[in-house]
């Protein structure tokens, strides 16, 4: 009984300061994020549905400053000025305007990318993996929440930068979503107008209101 005591004691220690490592390693990205006034990603979109037999693959780019964001993939551009969310599609001549909050609670939102972790999951440190000469560390993280129609998701820093590399998410019925960052540009001068929907470039576009 004493052997499987401290067998147990051993295995909660351990797991203890494998979850300690990948909290600090978590709070210097969430340092070094913060310290930014803005950042601008290119990124690479992947999705694999086996059980449906989906895979899409996409490239987009996303500015980010403070809360206010400018997103372009799939075609569609969104603006989040701080307040309102504006999805402008330029297929459907459609600018659908609504809260932010009308999301998904769960969405991992641009606003949200490179600081989601902070609150919801239980994290702990997966593979060191070696990607084209640069060291990419793993860390695995949970949602608390049963309910959550995330299984997990594996974030990779690159070891040197503490900056994110990529950022795998795995759903319940097996989706996989893969953003994986090609450049990532900070402090750049960029217009305080880039967050600002212009209503008058639409003119000939539907304009839905989501109260």
């Amino acid at each position: 009984m004493k052997k499987i005591g401290l067998l147990l004691a051993l295995i909660i220690t351990g797991n203890l300061m494998a979850q300690d490592k990948a909290e600090a390693l978590l709070n210097e990205v969430s340092k070094k994020v913060k310290s930014y006034e803005n950042i601008s990603v290119n990124f690479k979109y992947e999705l694999n549905n086996v059980s449906e037999n989906i895979s899409q693959e996409t490239k987009g780019d996303v500015t980010i400053e403070g809360d206010k964001y400018v997103l372009n993939v799939l075609g569609v551009t969104r603006i989040f000025d701080g307040k309102k969310l504006y999805n402008i599609s330029p297929e459907d001549e459609e600018v659908t305007i609504s809260s932010e909050n009308t999301e998904d609670e769960g969405t991992i939102t641009p606003s949200k990318m490179l600081s989601f972790y902070e609150d919801g999951y239980t994290y702990k440190m997966d593979i060191l993996q070696n990607v084209r000469g640069r060291k990419i560390q793993y860390v695995k993280l949970t949602p608390i929440d049963s309910n959550s129609e995330i299984r997990h998701v594996l974030l990779g820093i690159d070891a040197t930068t503490k900056h994110i590399y990529n950022l795998i998410e795995v759903g319940k019925g097996g989706v996989k979503t893969t953003l994986t960052v090609n450049s990532f540009k900070t402090n750049q001068a960029i217009p305080e107008s880039l967050f600002t929907f212009d209503k008058s470039k639409y003119s000939d576009y539907y304009i839905n209101e989501i109260d």
